[in-house]
C-alpha cells in the first residue's frame, strides 16, 4: 500500500527526532485502539493489560519481571493532552539540541534520561514514607515527560543564553523557559502525581549531568550508542551477492564456423612454410603465427 510505504519513508529518512515522535504516536494509537476494543467488549482488562505491559511498575518485583518497561514506558501515553504537550516540548527543544549535538546524542539523552526518571520513580515509591500507603500495590508510570525533561535541561544548560521568540513575551533565553517548565511540571503542587514529578526530576538530573560530563570530555551516552549501533547492524538486511553468468551471444553454429576459419588460416600459413620456408611469409602472417604461439604458451 502507498500509505505504508509513505509511513516507512517518513520514518527511515527522517531525523532521530522525527523517529522518536513517530514511535510515541504509534504507541499512543496502539493504546487508544486497545481502549476502544475494551469498551466494545465491555472488558476493561484489555486496555489495563496493554498499559501494564508497556508502563513501569512501582514494584521492584514486577519491574524485574518486566525490564523492557524501562524503555517502553517513555513512549506510552493514554491522554491526548499528555502526549501533545510532551511531543511539542520534545520537538521545540529537540530541534535546538540538534543544532549543537548529533542525533546519536539526542537518542542517548532521551533514553537514558527516561531510564533515570523511571529508576527515580521506583526507588522513591519503595523508600519514602509518603508512599507507604501504596505498599503491596503497583502503580504504573508512563509518558515521555522524564525523557523530554532530560533533553530540555541538557540543551538549556549547554546553551543557556540561546534565545527564542515567544508570542506575547518576545525574545526569551531558553534557560528561563526550561526553569519554568521544570518548576511547573516537577515542583508545583507536588502532592498531585508526585511519582511522576519525581521521574521528571530524575530526567532533569540526567540532562544536567550529561552536559557537565560532556564539557569534561566524557560522553555518558557513548556506551548506549555502541549497543544501539550493534543492534541496528545485526538487524539490517545484508545484501546478497548475485553471481551472473554472461551468456554467449553466438550460437554453436557461428562459433564452429569461426573456429574452422581460424584453423584454416593456420593450416594455410603452415603449408606456405613447408613449401617456401619461414621467410616466404608476409609480415602479417608472421605476426599472426607469433600471436598463436603465445596463446599456446
Amino acid at each position: 500500500m502507498d500509505f505504508r510505504r509513505d509511513i516507512k519513508a517518513l520514518f527511515t529518512k527522517g531525523t532521530i527526532l522525527r523517529r522518536l515522535i513517530i514511535i510515541n504516536i504509534a504507541v499512543f494509537v496502539l493504546v487508544t485502539i486497545s481502549g476502544i476494543i475494551g469498551f466494545l467488549l465491555v472488558n476493561p482488562a484489555v486496555p489495563e493489560t496493554t498499559i501494564g505491559i508497556l508502563s513501569v511498575p512501582s514494584s521492584f518485583i514486577l519491574l524485574l519481571k518486566r525490564p523492557w518497561t524501562l524503555i517502553t514506558y517513555m513512549f506510552t501515553h493514554k491522554d491526548i493532552l499528555h502526549i501533545a504537550v510532551n511531543l511539542l516540548w520534545l520537538y521545540w527543544f529537540g530541534k535546538i539540541f540538534l543544532e549543537y549535538f548529533d542525533q546519536k546524542k539526542l537518542t542517548a539523552v532521551y533514553i537514558l534520561g527516561g531510564i533515570t526518571g523511571a529508576l527515580a520513580y521506583v526507588i522513591s515509591y519503595n523508600t519514602f514514607p509518603a508512599f507507604r500507603e501504596f505498599a503491596g500495590t503497583s502503580i504504573p508510570l508512563l509518558g515521555a515527560s522524564a525523557s523530554v525533561m532530560a533533553v530540555v535541561v541538557a540543551i538549556a544548560v549547554y546553551v543557556p543564553d540561546y534565545t527564542v521568540l515567544l508570542f506575547f513575551f518576545g525574545q526569551i533565553k531558553i534557560k528561563y523557559i526550561a526553569l519554568v517548565i521544570f518548576l511547573l511540571t516537577s515542583m508545583a503542587d507536588f502532592s498531585v502525581n508526585s511519582g511522576g514529578k519525581l521521574a521528571h526530576i530524575g530526567g532533569a538530573l540526567f540532562g544536567y549531568l550529561y552536559v557537565v560530563s560532556y564539557r569534561q570530555g566524557k560522553d555518558l551516552g557513548k556506551w548506549l550508542n555502541i549497543i544501539l549501533d550493534s543492534v541496528v547492524t545485526l538487524l539490517r538486511p545484508r545484501n546478497r551477492l548475485r553471481v551472473t553468468y554472461k551468456k554467449n551471444t553466438r550460437d554453436d553454429r557461428e562459433y564452429n564456423r569461426m573456429k574452422a576459419e581460424h584453423q584454416a588460416r593456420i593450416n594455410e600459413i603452415l603449408d606456405k612454410i613447408s613449401k617456401g620456408g619461414y621467410d616466404s611469409l608476409t609480415r602479417e602472417e608472421k605476426d599472426f603465427l607469433f600471436n598463436e604461439s603465445q596463446k599456446k604458451n
